[in-house]
């Protein structure tokens, strides 16, 4: 009776809210949950169905911890604001999307860090699954609340929300974790949080105490860094099966990461540094993987994917391996990610999913000059033989994404933008064609473990000015020009480069009513300025600073690969507007890996000395 009574007011919820799609399952895939495991873990993403369905990497965990013997696997997402109102009046709990089962209920819960602006969401999973915040206040029969992703290799702002930090590549360190925590469940809840933390790559905030002063945030008792581990055998680790969504999603397609790493080596660009080095899949494996998947799923459309696809060694070959395949199904293939160059271009025109939809590049800044500061090796006949190629094999509309706020950046670097965008328009009209121009312009936010993690950010309205600078200078009726909220480019700054003192601002935050910080429609910045102004914190004193060069940082105690030294250096050759060139042109750039993994690595670091 109790059960009915529940699952009436479960649906009672769904059909009140907006999208209950999003919370209804009843997927395609290996979804069912296992009869009698003896661990159970939940993997939660920190947004909508819609966009953690999207998300590759929790399809790879889902199918790996799948094969796992003794261990299960389900997942749970944040509901939308609507349905958390409805689940907090009608008191249900958040439960996993394949039964329900309350996320209390489970041994360990797995949240993926991927944005800053999504922390608030992973407080209110854990309040809605009925686990206390913060990770002191749990008892042993709380689950163990784990995080990873990009963020948890600087994770010290949300901290104390989590008993363990995976540092690296989940494929490689999960099955080994998870086997671990399910052989010691009758240990206590402290001595299972130690015996993890002995774990490569495995990091228990609990562990370490933190002190801040003049040379900045340095750990107590910390005896060596924490070392990020990482995936070396891409082969061994391609998914089997993948869930088909009940609704619709970002990305619906089959995905098949072909390289993991990039080594281009963009001084703002955060993975580019994180996911190295190189690894590349086989295209042997990429086609086999991709026959699984589309037998397994039914999809039509198959997209290589990496941080760049078109770098990938074997690319060519690869794709006239799926050819003959893809052919006979009468389905599509596309390379997200493309860069500014005519063989990308070239290579991408042949498939005919990428002449239906719009094209997507990124120079990044309006001018040579800037281009060169943050190393993007892009030159201006690069962007024009590039524009003029994209107009010649067909595509109609181009986005063109840039940063505005890059160190050194003059008022002539941003109106480079509007040029760039006249010259494609221009282009696009000298073909005769209908061409619409698409311009985005984001906020530049310094990020850990990159050359620019010194920088100074610009404040609300300097961005604010920036922006509307660009937009009020649109003068031709085929481009359209666009910039990121300042405020929300702010707050991911501030907690970009946070250390543990934000997490009590996190927190009166969330109880403030802060809630989807990184969507527009729900952002509130003056929640966020009584969160900072009630818990005595300068949001300011983390964004509009440049930081000495010895400071301590609040990720200083993780080994993310590329070395301090690498990162500074390559931030003076910013300064000079140096380029240091792509290593897999035979030159090392002496980043920290060459020894210790990388393959590409062969030529010397002679740019170590300069």
């Amino acid at each position: 009776m109790f059960f009915d009574e529940w699952n009436d007011r479960r649906w009672e919820a769904m059909a009140s809210v907006k999208r209950p799609s999003r919370y209804a399952g009843g997927e395609w895939g290996d979804t069912s949950p296992k009869v009698g495991p003896s661990y159970r873990i939940c993997l939660c993403f920190p947004d909508v169905y819609e966009v953690g369905m999207s998300y590759l990497g929790y399809q790879l965990l889902y199918s790996m911890i799948k094969g796992l013997d003794r261990i299960d696997v389900e997942r749970a997402y944040c509901p939308w604001i609507d349905m958390e109102k409805e689940m907090r009046s009608r008191n249900i709990s958040l439960g996993s999307l394949e039964s329900d089962r309350s996320l209390s209920d489970f041994d360990a819960l797995g949240f993926t860090l991927q944005y800053e602006l999504s922390f608030t969401n992973i407080l209110t999973m854990l309040d809605l699954g009925g686990i206390p915040l913060k990770a002191s206040d749990r008892g042993d029969d709380a689950p163990l609340v784990i995080a990873g992703g990009p963020g948890a290799l600087a994770p010290e702002p949300i901290s104390e929300f989590f008993d363990l930090i995976c540092l690296g590549d989940g494929e490689e360190m999960l099955p080994s974790l998870l086997e671990s925590l399910a052989e010691s469940s009758e240990m206590s809840r402290d001595d299972r949080i130690r015996m993890a933390s002995d774990i490569p790559g495995v990091y228990a905030p609990s562990i370490i105490d933190w002190t801040y002063g003049e040379q900045g945030a340095l750990p107590l008792e910390l005896k060596s860094s924490l070392s990020r581990v990482i995936s070396a055998d891409m082969d061994s680790i391609c998914p089997d099966s993948a869930i088909v969504p009940s609704a619709s999603i970002l990305h619906d397609r089959i995905a098949v990461e072909v390289f993991r790493g990039c080594s281009r080596g963009c001084r703002f660009c955060q993975a580019g540094m994180i996911y190295r080095p190189i690894r590349e899949r086989s295209p042997e494996k990429v086609l086999e993987t991709v026959k699984k998947l589309a037998e397994a799923t039914g999809w039509e459309e198959v997209s290589l994917v990496s941080l760049a696809s078109c770098d990938y060694s074997r690319i060519g070959e690869a794709i006239e391996m799926l050819r003959p395949y893809l052919d006979a199904r009468d389905m599509k293939l596309s390379l997200p990610s493309l860069r500014m160059d005519n063989f990308a271009l070239s290579l991408a025109a042949g498939l005919d999913v990428m002449k239906k939809s719009g094209l997507t590049l990124a120079p990044e800044a309006g001018s040579q000059r800037l281009r060169d500061v943050i190393n993007k090796g892009v030159s201006e006949e690069d962007v024009e033989t590039t524009l003029k190629a994209a107009f010649e094999h067909g595509w109609n509309r181009i986005k063109l994404y840039f940063m505005m706020g890059l160190p050194t950046e003059t008022e002539e670097d941003l109106a480079g933008i509007l040029r760039i965008a006249d010259r494609a328009a221009k282009i696009g009209r000298s073909m005769k064609k209908r061409g619409q121009i698409s311009v985005s312009v984001a906020g530049f936010v310094p990020k850990p473990h990159t050359p620019f993690q010194w920088e100074a950010q610009d404040d609300i309205e300097t961005l604010r000015e920036k922006g509307r600078w660009l937009k009020g200078r649109v003068r031709d009726k085929k481009i359209s020009l666009r910039y990121h909220e300042p405020e929300q480019t702010f707050l991911e700054g501030v907690f970009a480069r946070g250390d543990r003192r934000l997490g009590d601002v996190i927190e009166r935050a969330w109880r403030l009513g802060a809630r989807f910080d990184g969507w527009t429609e729900t952002f509130d910045l003056s929640i966020w300025l009584r969160a900072f102004e009630e818990c005595s914190v300068d949001p300011e004193w983390y964004n509009q600073r440049e930081r000495y060069r010895d400071e301590g940082f609040p990720w200083d105690h993780i080994d993310v690969g590329v070395t301090r030294e690498f990162l500074w250096r390559e931030r003076c050759r910013s300064r000079e507007g140096l380029l240091t060139p792509d290593c897999r042109g035979g030159t090392c750039s002496a980043c920290g890996w060459q020894g210790r993994g990388c393959s590409w690595s062969g030529g010397g670091a002679d740019l170590a000395q300069n």
